[in-house]
């Protein structure tokens, strides 16, 4: 837990990937390391090592946004970083306005 912690003191953000998930996959290994033990701490870890990077996907659903990751791992927009969220609207909000301007 003290390489989580020293981690999320000295890397600069600048350099920390950017996370798909709303709580930060430091923070979620911190959390479940703590609450569940080591094993499930380094499971954690790996899983999101795995599943958020580059190469996932968006798609709307019943008025909800999923993200489909690299591994086809569904995330529910309540789990999905805000800013990650935002970025996808406004592409489909650019993407409406295109098809009216062309239309």
């Amino acid at each position: 837990m003290l390489i989580i912690k020293f981690y999320q003191a000295f890397t600069p953000k600048a350099f920390r990937g950017k996370c798909l998930f709303k709580e930060s996959c430091s923070n979620y290994v911190y959390r479940i390391t703590k609450e569940v033990g080591l094993k499930d701490g380094i499971n954690s870890f790996l899983f999101r090592l795995k599943n958020c990077r580059p190469g996932y996907y968006m798609i709307e659903d019943a008025d909800k946004i999923l993200l489909i990751t690299v591994k086809n791992w569904v995330v529910e927009e309540k789990d999905i970083n805000e800013k990650i969220i935002n970025e996808y609207k406004s592409k489909l909000d650019l993407e409406n306005q295109n098809r009216i301007n062309n239309f």
